[in-house]
């Protein structure tokens, strides 16, 4: 509450242990050895998965296309090296389930040869439309987390009055600091991807917007863009979570989105700062989405780092690149703490989402026994989105789902501030998450029921008007046997009369 009287455009957040220093001062690694084989998920993105072009014994190039986007929202996937495809199948995905998703195993052939050269040309001679292309041809999404397809983004300029572009690099997430590296040693590429993000959409102005614990990232950015005055620079509080697009843009514009909306409905397409970069890679050099930047921390890490991987690499491949003491692990974790997912086993690839790997210890992790909620309020404080936690989980322990939907459910961002600073280590969060996945069970089951209705009720139909059809039918075949009955009748009687 004291930080939104202070600045009315700051709501809630908190500040959490950073623990980033063991990697935000080294240079990214990008001597990674290539692996032996790679295994690359069809389905990286939000929406349809790709679909897979390739056969098994099939070589490729790198850069070559693996999978092709399906529908308006997809994204295709490319090879990150040359090499065999030696399998297409079923192979667990980075997420608690690690339940299988379908998947490219690519056996590299440590040529590293690209599919095609590349001819260099000025890319701001480019009408919007192709650098679109180029960008969605290229498989690009957004690599903060959410990885919904970029072209699409772009497309929006088109059919929306986008007037600003929000590069986001707060980067809040304790231990992750990837985006920090990329701006501090690729500013000058990542403004180009900006600019061409510019003209892709028509938009007028960018606001670049830092976290001001990353001064080095800040200062690169600010030297890289002191040409072009439609790009500024603009430093945030370091408070968690900063990094939501909502509460970013809120803190530098002032624009609020509304609750049912989207930033396109006030003119604003947000986008990470490392997508930036990949835009720079696919329009500039016409490289596809196929490696990326992931932060490799935790205190059962060796030798913290931020690594460039290629997409497919297994993480246990990178934690034995950085070094990793396995009797220490008590948590893996893909992404930052606070948001990231938990992960059963390490024997999963990195995709397009992961800006992260964490082996976390027992002392990282621990946490205090769970005890009656005080009802002191400080999770309602720290709320970003101004919700009431202590209510929800009250109604959620209630089997109440529809009324914690009622106080605001579904406008959770699970960023976890709430159960961080509850003095009860309450774990408000995972309430949270229990009942938005209860709901959408709730709705499969709900929308089968209705498909089986309507499939019942289909057939009773077809039935019926078959059953109609047949009546019909057999009554004009009785009709039609009635007349060539009555017809040869008094033909016969026709006959007789004639004798």
């Amino acid at each position: 509450m004291l930080a939104f009287l202070e600045n009315p455009r700051l709501r809630g957040g908190i500040h959490v242990e950073e623990h980033k220093q063991p990697t935000t001062d080294k240079p990214i690694a990008t001597h990674f050895p290539l692996p032996k084989k790679l295994y690359i998920p069809v389905q990286q993105h939000v929406g349809k998965p790709a679909e897979p072009v390739v056969k098994v014994g099939e070589k490729v190039l790198k850069g070559q296309l693996l999978a092709y986007s399906q529908g308006t929202i997809s994204a295709p996937v490319h090879a990150p090296t040359s090499g065999t495809i030696i399998d297409v199948k079923d192979f667990p995905a980075p997420h608690p389930s690690a339940l299988p998703v379908r998947t490219v195993v690519l056996e590299s052939d440590g040529l590293e040869e690209w599919q095609t050269a590349f001819v260099a040309e000025d890319p701001f001679r480019l009408d919007p439309e192709e650098i679109c292309m180029r960008v969605g041809g290229a498989g690009v999404v957004g690599l903060g987390g959410a990885v919904f397809p970029s072209a699409v983004k772009l497309n929006l300029g088109r059919k929306n009055q986008i007037h600003t572009l929000l590069i986001n690099a707060g980067e809040c997430e304790p231990y992750l600091t990837c985006d920090d590296r990329m701006m501090q040693e690729r500013a000058a590429e990542i403004v180009t991807g900006i600019r061409l993000m510019l003209r892709g959409m028509q938009a007028l102005k960018a606001i670049i917007g830092i976290e001001d614990n990353k001064s080095a990232a800040f200062q690169a950015m600010q030297t890289a863009c002191r040409e072009y005055a439609e790009i500024s620079v603009e430093q945030v509080p370091t408070r968690y979570p900063m990094g939501w697009d909502r509460q970013m843009l809120r803190y530098l514009t002032g624009l609020e989105i509304p609750a049912d909306g989207r930033a396109t409905d006030i003119g604003v397409v947000v986008h990470n700062v490392s997508t930036a970069y990949a835009v720079y890679q696919a329009v500039c050099l016409g490289q596809p989405l196929i490696s990326r930047v992931v932060t490799v921390s935790g205190a059962a890490v060796t030798n913290p780092s931020n690594v460039e991987v290629p997409i497919g690499t297994l993480m246990s491949e990178v934690l034995a690149f950085c070094g990793v003491d396995k009797t220490k692990v008590a948590r893996l974790v893909m992404g930052g703490p606070m948001m990231g997912d938990a992960l059963p086993h390490a024997e999963v690839p990195v995709v397009k989402a992961c800006n992260g790997i964490l082996a976390l210890s027992q002392a990282e992790i621990e946490e205090a026994p769970t005890q009656a909620c005080i009802r002191c309020s400080s999770c309602v404080s720290v709320c970003p989105v101004g919700l009431l936690p202590l209510e929800m989980a009250s109604r959620i322990r209630a089997n109440q789902l529809e009324a914690a939907v009622d106080l605001g459910l579904k406008d959770c961002i699970s960023c976890g501030s709430c159960s961080y600073i509850c003095p009860s280590n309450i774990p408000l969060v995972h309430y949270f998450k229990f009942a938005s996945g209860e709901l959408v069970k709730r709705q499969q089951a709900e929308h089968k029921s209705e498909q089986t209705k309507r499939l019942i009720n289909e057939r009773s139909q077809r039935m019926e008007r078959i059953r109609l059809e047949n009546e019909a039918e057999a009554l004009r075949a009785q009709e039609a046997r009635a007349a060539r009955l009555a017809a040869q009748k008094a033909a016969q009687q026709a006959k007789e009369e004639s004798v």
